[in-house]
């Protein structure tokens, strides 16, 4: 460990001065000061760590504030509710289930036991956690306006307890030896560093799968075959979720090392870079849009998750640009042409953007473009497919068998009416409420 050889290298010299002086250091003072390294190295990982559960549970204030801001302002107190009550379920199934599935290990134990290493097992759950819950919250913005509350809570205890776990321990964890296969095979695992596959694109994909169980707004579509124009309620809240969004993924991306001394500049460049990319390639191809503008950043920040650690800055930034032109362009054909209603676009802007970003890094982040290696592009490929693979599976289970079993749809009247006041009992204006 890099603190054990700075900590001998402390001992040598406070030796070295000590036999010129004539003195002796005693053995134990020597012990003492090593132990000192360890423990202040160990207290510096769990505040770390800590920082960056805290910048990515902010992300989950960007998450509600997109996607009030793209919905019609009769479902705008029902985003924002239903962002906070997922987090809120989702911490629960993750502590008592699903990190557990991913990592074999769990909480029930005592206080004392937890403690241990000053509770960094603890903060990595807290972390974790963070991008565990980002799946529902992703799934959120797809199934704006017309999902039942308390069906979208069940599923997000399920997806978050088994299904985004049970590929984040294959991912992350070499759950069920596929990792060593690729390795052995293929001369390197799939990589995937913060997250474009195991979160953004399992996201993305399962928001597919519960937008075609759903089912289309009620008269998004014509039966002449025109289309309904819904547009954004909120610039202004679109822009500030963007936002929080963008600046939280940078606690998301570099604190995924998960101790301070894997941190990495290059983490936070390609970071930087592949927003950049995605800015200004939804910036001109989306004409001047500001919904495809605030975006565009987002496209090019899932994508550079998986190979951010890897990557050259020039490759981030042509991840980044690849991934907003794919939201832009594929935005409108998934509404327009194909009739498919997700409502804020998270298929194509997390589950094709991310399962870009699990591709580029296998490009990107080889030594031949730039990169720093140890990176298979055919491991990339099989790894971001067994990641749809599951997220497809799992999706149809979890919002095939609640639409069969409890119904995952408002009915006419509700959905007309809005979210927020057949479930919440008030709207975002309440002064201009009707009476009731």
């Amino acid at each position: 460990m890099q603190v054990t050889a700075a900590a001998s290298g402390i001992i040598r010299a406070a030796r070295g001065d000590a036999a010129q002086s004539g003195s002796q250091i005693p053995q134990p003072i020597s012990r003492n000061r090593s132990e000192d390294l360890v423990e202040a190295a160990r207290h510096q990982d769990v505040l770390f760590v800590l920082l960056g559960a805290v910048m990515v549970l902010a992300m989950h204030a960007g998450f509600a504030f997109l996607e009030l801001g793209t919905v019609r302002g009769k479902n705008q107190v029902n985003a924002l509710v239903k962002i906070l009550a997922d987090f809120a379920m989702s911490t629960l199934a993750y502590f008592f289930v699903g990190y557990g599935v991913a990592y074999g290990t769990g909480f029930l134990v005592g206080a004392d036991t937890l403690a241990m290493a000053n509770g960094y097992e603890l903060t990595k759950f807290f972390f974790l956690l963070t991008f565990a819950a980002a799946i529902p919250a992703i799934v959120s913005g797809g199934i704006a306006e017309r999902a039942r509350f308390y069906p979208q809570l069940v599923a997000t205890a399920l997806i978050v307890g088994a299904v985004y776990p049970f590929f984040e321990g294959i991912a992350w964890n070499g759950r069920f030896g596929i990792q060593d296969v690729l390795a052995s095979n293929f001369g390197a695992a799939f990589h995937d560093f913060a997250g474009s596959v195991v979160v953004h694109a399992v996201g993305g994909w399962i928001g597919l799968i519960a937008v075609v169980f759903l089912g289309a707004r009620r008269g998004r579509y014509n039966k002449d075959g025109g289309v309904s124009s819904h547009p954004p309620s909120s610039i202004p809240f679109l822009a500030l979720g963007a936002w929080i969004l963008t600046v939280g993924w940078f606690g998301f991306n570099v604190m995924s090392a998960q101790t301070l001394d894997k941190i990495s500049g290059l983490v936070a460049v390609n970071s930087l870079m592949a927003m950049v990319g995605g800015t200004l390639v939804a910036l001109v191809v989306g004409r001047n849009d500001p919904g495809f503008v605030h975006n565009g950043p987002l496209a090019g920040l899932v994508a550079v998750c998986a190979g951010s650690d890897l990557m050259h800055p020039v490759g981030a930034l042509f991840t980044g640009g690849v991934a907003g032109a794919l939201f832009v362009l594929l935005f409108p054909v998934v509404q327009n042409r194909w009739k498919i209603d997700d409502v804020l676009g998270v298929w194509p802007l997390h589950g094709l953007c991310g399962a870009w970003g699990g591709l580029a890094a296998g490009i990107f982040g080889t030594k031949a473009f730039g990169g720093l290696g140890g990176v298979s592009f055919i491991s990339q490929l099989i790894g971001t497919g067994i990641g749809i693979g599951v997220a497809l599976v799992g999706g149809v289970i979890v919002y095939g068998g609640l639409k069969r079993v409890v119904g995952i749809r408002l009915d006419q009247e509700s959905e007309f009416n809005g979210a927020d006041l057949s479930v919440h009992k008030i709207s975002a204006t309440p002064e201009r409420d009707p009476v009731l």
